[in-house]
């Protein structure tokens, strides 16, 4: 049913793992499949939270945006709109779904990636890895909701220093100013995960939901007012010709191990 996804069902909760070789890029028909299995999972009444995970043998939560998604040479403008339009929906939908959500963080976890670790109520990284929004480093602003959320998170403080310069937090320090919520060793990730989404799903639902909308529905919403037209002002960005020359030389050293999506 999924391209990129598997959905396994444990009663109360269910576990949806991004299958995207090689670094779950994630483009359009991944944007699209993670909203869909949602609202297929919220249909299911037994079911009240979620851990979603990578289902790569590879340490990477996923890479971020797939750069082919970004590349003004390589899409349209009406091709870039459909892309955004399905990440901001997604990520609304994450922020606003009733059921509790847990994000399962293996490894690397950049950009697109962190936003929708963001996004979930609860986050529990592996020992070895990385994350953060790092859009800068190619010439490229964060999101102004992106910035939003990181700063409602860990504070204006760290945000700002963290946005601005593209850092990548070690697992330690994203504990340390809040963004994770734990940090284990690999082979406890998911297991871990399991525990705290089983242990919360026993909490009365209603209470819990309400609660969840009026800490997250304003941004939710926010998200989605915004849509179209951050979707027109970053085509803006993308298509001139400053961007299309950074994002040039970046793609020509993505060979390096050490360069990371968006």
């Amino acid at each position: 049913m999924y391209r990129y996804l598997q959905i396994e069902r444990k009663g109360a909760y269910a576990i949806v793992r991004i299958c995207k070789e090689p670094v779950n890029s994630m483009n359009l028909d991944l944007w699209s499949e993670l909203d869909k299995c949602l609202y297929e999972i919220e249909q299911d009444v037994d079911i009240k939270g979620l851990v979603l995970a990578s289902g790569l043998k590879r340490s990477i939560f996923t890479a971020g945006n797939d750069l082919k998604e970004l590349y003004a040479k390589a899409t349209s403008k009406t091709r870039f709109t459909d892309f955004w339009r399905a990440q901001t929906h997604f990520l609304a939908h994450l922020n606003r779904t009733s059921l509790v959500t847990v994000a399962a963080i293996k490894g690397a976890c950049p950009a697109g990636g962190c936003i929708t670790a963001l996004g979930c109520d609860y986050r529990i990284m592996t020992e070895k890895g990385y994350i953060g929004l790092n859009e800068v480093l190619i010439g490229l602003p964060v999101p102004k909701l992106w910035c939003k959320q990181m700063e409602r998170l860990i504070g204006a403080r760290h945000a700002q220093t963290a946005l601005m310069t593209g850092k990548m937090f070690k697992p330690k320090d994203a504990l340390a100013v809040g963004l994770v919520n734990q940090v284990v060793p690999e082979e406890n990730l998911l297991a871990t995960a399991e525990a705290v989404v089983a242990k919360w799903v026993q909490i009365p639902s209603f209470g819990v939901a309400t609660t969840k909308k009026f800490l997250k529905e304003e941004l939710a919403q926010e998200l989605d007012d915004f849509c179209e037209e951050e979707a027109t002002e970053t085509w803006q960005i993308l298509s001139s010709p400053k961007i299309i020359g950074l994002m040039e030389k970046y793609l020509k050293g993505l060979s390096k191990p050490s360069k990371a999506k968006m």
